[in-house]
């Protein structure tokens, strides 16, 4: 399994959320309700438990009355003494329920379907070109991100950046998944590594503004325009409704610094997932008559996922790639929801309730 860092080395299953602050594992403690005034009802409880307490005491005492006449099992039920207070346990429970549910009850929960935008930014320098993920790095990649965008569930939007010497936006976010195949089946390999440029050309695509579209060089000014000012900082990784996946395979030798954008990423809340490609000893490429040695620089990938409050994922092989975007999908698909869970408490009455009377039966061969 390929290993994962955050600023530690962890495995590969651990959630990608959970950089985040979690919400509090005991969620009634973050419930909230629509109509609160409706749990006055919830008053009834100890009303009923006096009923059924002054039911049990008049039963005992025509019991004692008339123990020359009937069976005092008759009149206080057949079985243990503790199931005769079981159904009416189950009573008062599905009553309890069904008070919280008329106040329609919500929570804060982790959820399935994601529906934000994920931006798939993706290194196409020359060094792409190397064979030590099979076939190359580059057909690795392309199939590992295919095979991403495939498995996510419809609704969550997709955006590609290509970057190498300069970046682009080579798809807008859509949930058109045969645009994002056809911008993904696109990508060929170019010349030069501009890790920043990615960073921040994936922002551009995400937010649109403050950034605008521009090509990213190491003299672009990171500050924006008084017309275009971007929105106050917030607390880094706060931003649930976007994120960037950006993969690279070498040194950044081109465009802004790469921890600069990422703190520009983090300023804006959106968390940064880096994959670092290759073999730790790199690997030897030839791009028209030259041969240099690509060697990953993980470090940075690191900081950039740290600064974030990402994750850093290492892929040294075709499998792992593969494993690495399965398991990023996992993660992606679930994200804190503020949900209403009435169906939740109504369904535990109907339950209740409904337990309640068999038990009744098979014990004491009553309903009530």
């Amino acid at each position: 399994m390929p290993s994962i860092s955050g600023g530690s080395t962890g495995s590969v299953k651990g959630d990608i959320f959970s950089c985040h602050p979690a919400a509090d594992p005991v969620f009634l403690r973050e419930m909230s309700f629509d109509w609160p005034r409706m749990l006055w009802l919830l008053s009834l409880v100890p009303v009923l438990i006096a009923v059924y307490l002054r039911i049990l005491t008049r039963q005992r005492r025509n019991a004692a009355r008339y123990a020359g006449l009937v069976r005092v099992t008759d009149a206080l039920g057949r079985g243990p003494r503790f199931r005769r207070h079981v159904p009416a346990l189950l009573f008062l429970l599905a009553v309890a329920a069904s008070v919280v549910a008329l106040a329609r009850p919500s929570a804060t929960l982790m959820l399935p379907g994601f529906r934000g935008t994920v931006i798939l930014s993706l290194d196409v320098s020359g060094s792409m070109r190397a064979t030590d993920i099979k076939p190359t790095r580059m057909d690795a990649v392309k199939e590992a991100a295919l095979t991403f965008v495939n498995e996510e569930p419809q609704g969550m939007r997709f955006g590609i950046v290509a970057f190498s010497g300069a970046a682009i936006v080579v798809q807008y976010p859509t949930t058109d998944k045969a645009q994002v195949r056809a911008a993904i089946n696109r990508l060929t390999p170019q010349m030069y590594t501009a890790i920043g440029s990615g960073l921040l050309t994936a922002l551009d695509a995400i937010f649109k503004k403050p950034f605008g579209e521009q090509v990213y060089t190491a003299s672009t000014p990171l500050v924006p325009s008084p017309q275009d000012q971007e929105p106050p900082p917030v607390p880094p990784g706060s931003n649930t409704a976007a994120a960037i996946i950006l993969l690279s395979d070498g040194q950044s030798n081109q465009g802004p610094d790469p921890l600069d954008a990422a703190e520009k990423a983090a300023n804006l809340g959106v968390r940064v997932f880096t994959v670092g490609v290759g073999t730790a000893k790199g690997a030897n490429i030839n791009l028209d008559g030259f041969t240099f040695h690509a060697i990953l620089d993980e470090p940075t990938l690191k900081k950039i996922a740290l600064i974030t409050r990402g994750r850093y994922f290492k892929a040294t092989s075709t499998e792992e790639l593969r494993g690495i975007y399965q398991s990023l999908g996992t993660r992606l698909g679930l994200e804190k929801q503020n949900t209403e869970i009435t169906a939740l408490f109504a369904a535990a009455a109907v339950v209740l309730f409904l337990l309640m009377g068999v038990l009744s039966i098979l014990w004491f061969n009553r309903l009530l």
